[in-house]
């Protein structure tokens, strides 16, 4: 005769299920999926980013008072090349050649250790950008931003 065999776990009964419960916030970051913000709105932005931005700003507010900068290229730099027994410059300026327009370059980094502060740092790219602009136009920093060296 056979024995009744006892159910395997396999085999047993599927109870209702539980209701279901709380979510609990991740805490290793990856709870939340898809965009918290808008598309056109950067999360963040590299120091670099930041810095051209500082460049730019203080480019367009000497745009308004000298249109012929219109034609110079401002570019931005990591470092400078290295001049044995110099001290490392902060900006530089080159006139305007055959085919190529005059150039204004500010150095990221030794702006950068320069400057403590988000507020510092954009007043020392203006004044960097403003003394160039006035070395590559042969005029004093003062006559090309009346504000130099106020701040």
């Amino acid at each position: 005769m056979d024995s009744p065999v006892p159910p395997s776990p396999s085999h047993r009964p599927t109870e209702p299920p539980a209701e279901p419960r709380a979510r609990r916030r991740d805490r290793h970051g990856r709870g939340m999926r898809g965009p918290v913000a808008p598309p056109q709105v950067p999360l963040s932005a590299s120091r670099a980013d930041t810095f051209r931005d500082l460049v730019l700003d203080s480019v367009e507010r000497l745009e308004r008072r000298w249109p012929q900068l219109a034609d110079v290229d401002f570019m931005v730099m990591e470092v400078p090349p290295p001049v044995p027994g110099e001290t490392v410059p902060l900006g530089g300026s080159m006139p305007a050649e055959k085919n190529e327009p005059a150039r204004v370059v500010v150095y990221r980094r030794p702006v950068e250790i320069r400057s403590k502060s988000r507020d510092e740092r954009a007043l020392l790219v203006h004044e960097v950008v403003v003394e160039q602009v006035a070395e590559l136009l042969g005029l004093s920093p003062e006559s090309v931003d009346p504000r130099y060296g106020q701040d």
